[in-house]
């Protein structure tokens, strides 16, 4: 049985009405780009929003083709966002869905110009995959990009500036995903078995400190950026630095704030949670309207963009039953702080 609001919340405003399950949105220079992970059906996988409610594929229509190799097209976007350094960083998960395996080639960091409108550079990441590995998200720290491996538990640590990469916590259990629940209920694949999701959402901390990642069944941990920037830290020390930090429901997605509140979706209750510094939670926002908000922005103003996916009544997690209302819909309201500062989101 659902647990959850049943009162619409005046401070949500809906920005955007999508036809397809939409998963991520981010702004950059002003313009907002959408991701789409094809889970009710291929299509366009990176879009910009048009003023007028329309989409264009984003960087372009060859990037977006279907079924192609990973040579100048995507092969699976998990996310994107809008980076430190005002370019847009698109998440090549490398696999055509969670459970899948690995395209040769296909797990990549891209990097998109947004003033030219056309990919500057490919972080590849194949020196820290398995074939189970699905790449979810990123962020950023100085000259450090780090990533979380949803198919294959760990993380990724990549080196921006030599483009090298390495796994870490490989297996450790804070990266091991659990039972999955949403509106009351455990997800199920079209088999019928349980879905795992493994390492997802992940935060870097206002001052750079700390790392903060959990699956997307929740049990959030933290670790010092400095113990895993560092690549002669032994893999059984880097695991014993490991602090667990909050318990989290399933969760969707997340984001960070300048005061170092986390803003997580609670994906069993149809609401918003803040996490404070010292550990304290509160609920933010509860509306039935937040079916499943996944990946969420925090924009310059102070407005958490937060995509409804209704991503566990996508056929993959329902089962194999597409039971999507639609349009999907994206959700902003205004908080109290805006994002940290450019380096450290």
């Amino acid at each position: 049985m659902s647990m959850r609001g049943t009162e619409e919340d005046p401070r949500l405003t809906s920005v955007r009405a999508e036809d397809r399950v939409c998963t991520g949105v981010t702004t950059v220079r002003g313009r907002v780009f959408l991701s789409y992970p094809s889970a009710d059906g291929p299509g366009v996988q990176v879009a910009e929003a048009l003023p007028d409610g329309g989409r264009r594929p984003y960087p372009d229509t060859a990037w977006n083709r279907v079924g192609q190799s990973p040579d100048g097209a995507f092969v699976h976007v998990n996310g994107l966002r809008g980076g430190p350094d005002g370019r847009l960083w698109i998440v090549d998960s490398g696999a055509p869905q969670i459970g899948g395996r690995q395209v040769p080639g296909g797990a990549r960091l891209i990097v998109v110009d947004v003033d030219g409108d056309r990919v500057e550079r490919i972080h590849r990441l194949d020196e820290a995959v398995r074939p189970d590995s699905y790449v979810d998200d990123v962020r950023f720290h100085g000259g450090t990009a780090y990533l979380t491996d949803a198919g294959a538990p760990g993380l990724i640590v990549l080196d921006l500036d030599s483009g090298r990469c390495r796994r870490v916590l490989d297996g450790h259990p804070s990266t091991v995903g659990g039972t999955l629940v949403a509106d009351g209920r455990a997800l199920r694949d079209p088999t019928g078995a349980e879905v795992r999701v493994h390492a997802d959402q992940l935060e870097v901390s206002p001052d750079g400190r700390w790392l903060y990642y959990q699956p997307a069944s929740g049990g959030m941990s933290r670790i010092d950026t400095r113990s895993l920037d560092d690549p002669t830290v032994p893999a059984d020390e880097l695991a014993r630095r490991v602090q667990r930090w909050c318990d989290t429901p399933s969760t969707g997605g997340t984001a960070i704030a300048a005061d170092g509140t986390i803003y997580l979706s609670d994906v069993e209750r149809r609401r918003i949670l803040a996490l404070a510094p010292d550990g304290g939670v509160r609920t933010l926002v509860d509306d039935p309207r937040l079916s499943w908000v996944d990946a969420m922005w925090l924009d310059t103003d102070g407005h958490p963009w937060m995509p409804a996916a209704q991503l566990h009544l996508t056929a993959g997690l329902n089962g194999g039953h597409a039971a999507v209302d639609y349009p999907v819909r994206i959700y902003r309201m205004p908080v109290d702080v805006g994002p940290p500062p450019l380096d450290h989101r």
